[in-house]
């Protein structure tokens, strides 16, 4: 047997799997093959998708539930060490120390435990480390040191033999948690972007902490029912009996699980607060969903709850950990144990990407003054002054302009999917109210067919609150189109969400980042795999913020001395709108007014808002706002944004050329290209020339003079080479020229297209390949109607 000819499949089954049965590894329980932990990126052309590769381990081996150790596998003609720097790299990302590389002839181990020469060396195949081995350098760099902390590592996740185990992320944010707490850590935070699994990642690390009986009492803390309703429903209707819901400050001391309200355990006077018939220390863990709201603050009634049970292991959940002067989620739970951002959730393709149009009306943009003698609907004059798009909606509504913003969505949807479920974030109540109205008068038809289809659900609506459901229900039809103000921005799984609206003013990155998360969610049964964002208040000026999706920024300093006037005079030139943090309002803090003994206190009264009409407003311009592959805005032209990434990637147009004429498979060129950055649809359309993508590039990044598809086809047709081959051959070669013509180079090198039209008039594939003798030569005439197509003139 020839070594060398092995694949790298016989590799492994041959030499890397018996080595480890050898060295005691259980083949059954601890060793998994060929483990995909990503999803692959989606990416989006048009209203098609397409997934990327998916990041794939050749081996992981475990201990108890807990990956140990990654392997990567080559075929013999590669070293020994081929593959150790990818394995490197997958061992940071999914929290591994052990890292070995193979060729079948022995491994090299990486140890990332040690700092010294012993960090890599040469095993043969017979010195492959034994679990125990491997499990004690676990151990050492998870520093686990107690035997309470190797029973709390070592116990099991939960499992309903469904087959659903943790995302990668999540088994680190769980072992974290876990290991920290063995460690004697009791404040902890983690950092996990909406949709990827807060309440599942909190479910198995209470059930991992309650049946090692590290944690006997546990408390769920929510401030909105829906949050408490989704977790009972969900992830923790494993816990059975054991669990209860807090309802009407009824105590009942016989359970183990607690879910409650912040709300409902707590109240303005003392006889309303019922966390107090507990005992401080009753509960052992407390675990705070959405910790960047009202217990982030110090001052807060809720975080008097906290501070009673202050004996217990408190845990912090949050997409977006608050810092700003007045709060801080890191100077109570401490720096992030572990962060898993929008970023990252997108590039492995858990999370779902997204579009961004930003469509900017005339008063928006250049301002509203009224004309002499302007008065609202009910005959008080408008102050004369420049009214701008903070002013629209709070203190000033315009109809035209609501109206115009349901008319844009409505053209958007009707060439979309007018039953694609939308969130449409409004100023306040009063907003959402009117932008119901408006949606339903552009959208009469559905309306009369089904009220349903656009809801207004906000905090004061019982009628659309009872719709809420179904709206996130993907089985549902009805609501398709919610107006809301705040009742949405946090803590809806919407799974099936495909367009969000921004007609509100958003200043607080934490709700930017919270509304953004409303689309997130993947939902591919539902053809849910990205979504889109209409902004009409210039709100996506947050993605240009380096705190978008970047590390939490300390603000609020932990222990330092702090010089009051110093924080003052800094307050006071700080001009950032302070707002309420669960009703979103502008807090307004008038300056202090000075008066004598004799002048009389002026009660406050709040100005009213003033309704008018008879104003032009209009569309400006609509635009696409495209993103790198770092997630960042781009803010060059996209032709010139183009040309940077495919001149850095090919040094010269003889170089692309002859990447592109090598290439076994242009679709695989044009992916590459695609992951690199280059949005290929956005390009088209930026460019608006019916070409090949080999043209587009030549004539976007070398200045190239374009040619049609129709064009490269016909001078194939004429210079006639097709003389060698038979009439059908023929035949089925002038076809693939037309396929290509009207459909590009991508779909004329499968084989899969000689199934579908005309080519199934020609016969099966089978038949149609025979006429080239075999499916080898097919391939080679394919290959070389290409270089035909691509050759210079």
């Amino acid at each position: 047997m020839d070594k060398k000819s092995l694949s790298e499949r016989d590799i492994c089954s041959k030499f890397i799997s018996p080595a480890l049965k050898n060295a005691g590894w259980d083949l059954i329980t601890q060793v998994l093959e060929e483990v995909s932990f990503t999803d692959g990126k989606i990416y989006v052309r048009g209203k098609m998708t397409a997934r990327g590769e998916r990041k794939r381990a050749d081996y992981l081996l475990y201990y108890q539930d807990n990956p140990i150790a990654i392997i990567e596998a080559k075929d013999n003609k590669h070293s020994v060490r081929a593959g150790i720097q990818q394995a490197l790299n997958y061992a940071r990302i999914l929290d591994i120390p052990n890292v070995f590389s193979s060729n079948g002839d022995g491994f090299v181990y990486h140890d990332r435990t040690a700092t010294d020469e012993d960090i890599e060396q040469e095993l043969s195949l017979e010195d492959f480390p034994s679990p125990t081995q491997l499990w004690e350098k676990y151990k050492q760099y998870k520093g686990i040191v107690t035997p309470q902390g190797e029973k709390i590592s070592t116990q099991k996740y939960f499992s309903d033999g469904s087959g659903r185990k943790p995302r990668y992320y999540q088994q680190i944010a769980i072992n974290r948690t876990v290991e920290a707490i063995a460690n004697g850590q009791n404040r902890i935070l983690l950092v996990m972007a909406t949709g990827t699994g807060k309440t599942y990642t909190a479910f198995q690390i209470i059930y991992r902490l309650w049946k090692s009986g590290t944690k006997k009492r546990i408390l769920f803390l929510a401030d909105r029912n829906a949050l408490i309703d989704q977790t009972k429903r969900g992830d923790f209707k494993h816990f059975k009996d054991k669990m209860t819901v807090v309802k009407n400050r009824m105590i009942d001391k016989s359970y183990e699980i607690y879910l409650a309200l912040y709300q409902g355990l707590s109240g303005a006077d003392e006889e309303a607060n019922a966390y107090k018939q507990f005992s401080p220390d009753f509960f052992d863990l407390i675990i705070i969903d959405e910790c960047h709201r009202g217990s982030a603050k110090e001052d807060s009634a809720w975080r008097e709850i906290l501070t009673y049970f202050g004996n217990a292991t408190h845990i912090g959940l949050t997409a977006t950990p608050k810092e700003t002067k007045e709060t801080s989620n890191t100077e109570y739970f401490g720096e992030p144990i572990y962060t898993y951002s929008l970023k990252q959730g997108i590039d492995d393709g858990f999370l779902a990407p997204y579009k961004v149009i930003r469509v900017a009306l005339n008063v928006d943009a250049e301002g509203y003054r009224p004309e002499h003698g302007k008065t609202d609907k009910e005959g008080n004059e408008i102050e004369d002054r420049i009214y701008n798009r903070k002013d629209f909606d709070r203190n000033l509504v315009i109809d035209e302009r609501t109206d115009v913003v349901a008319k844009k969505l409505t053209e958007y949807l009707t060439g979309f999917d007018r039953f694609a479920k939308t969130i449409i974030f409004c100023v306040d109540i009063d907003h959402a109210e009117r932008m119901r109205n408006a949606i339903a008068r552009h959208n009469a038809d559905l309306v009369s067919e089904n009220y349903k289809y656009v809801m207004q659900i906000t905090g004061d609506n019982d009628e659309g609150k009872r719709e809420l459901d179904n709206f996130i229900n993907p089985e549902e039809k009805y609501p398709v189109i919610a107006t809301t103000s705040e009742l949405m921005t946090t803590g809806v799984d919407a799974q099936t969400c495909k367009v969000i609206v921004l007609d509100a003013n958003i200043n607080s990155m934490t709700k930017f980042k919270q509304i953004v998360g409303r689309g997130t969610r993947i939902n591919e049964e539902f053809g849910k795999l990205y979504f889109t964002i209409l902004d009409f208040r210039n709100a996506t000026d947050n993605f240009a913020d380096p705190d978008f999706d970047g590390e939490p920024l300390r603000v609020k300093p932990l222990t330092e001395d702090i010089n009051l006037s110093a924080v003052l005079a800094e307050e006071e030139m700080d001009e950032t709108p302070l707002l309420d943090d669960l009703s979103g309002e502008e807090i307004v803090i008038a300056p202090p007014k000075v008066r004598t003994v004799h002048e009389p206190i002026e009660p406050y009264v709040k100005r009213p808002k003033q309704y008018i009409n008879g104003v032009d407003v209009s569309v400006l311009v609509s635009r696409e706002l495209y993103f790198d592959n770092q997630g960042k805005p781009i803010t060059i032209s996209l032709k010139d944004y183009t040309k940077n990434i495919i001149q850095q990637t090919f040094a010269s147009l003889d170089d692309f050329l002859l990447k592109w004429n090598e290439a076994d498979k242009k679709e695989a060129l044009i992916k590459e290209l695609q992951e690199q950055g280059v949005m290929v649809e956005a390009l088209y359309e930026a460019v608006d020339k019916q070409v090949d993508l080999f043209d587009l590039i030549c004539h976007v990044a070398y200045d190239q003079p374009p040619l049609s598809r129709k064009e490269r086809a016909n001078n194939v047709k004429k210079r006639n080479y097709f003389t060698k081959y038979g009439d059908q051959a023929r035949k089925v070669l002038e076809t693939l020229l037309d396929k290509y013509a009207d459909e590009g180079v991508e779909n004329i090198e499968s084989i899969e297209v000689l199934r579908v039209k005309p080519f199934d008039e020609y016969g099966s594939p089978i038949e149609i390949i025979s006429h080239f003798g075999n499916k080898q030569s097919y391939l080679e005439a394919v290959k070389e109607l290409e270089n035909e197509l691509y050759r210079k003139v």
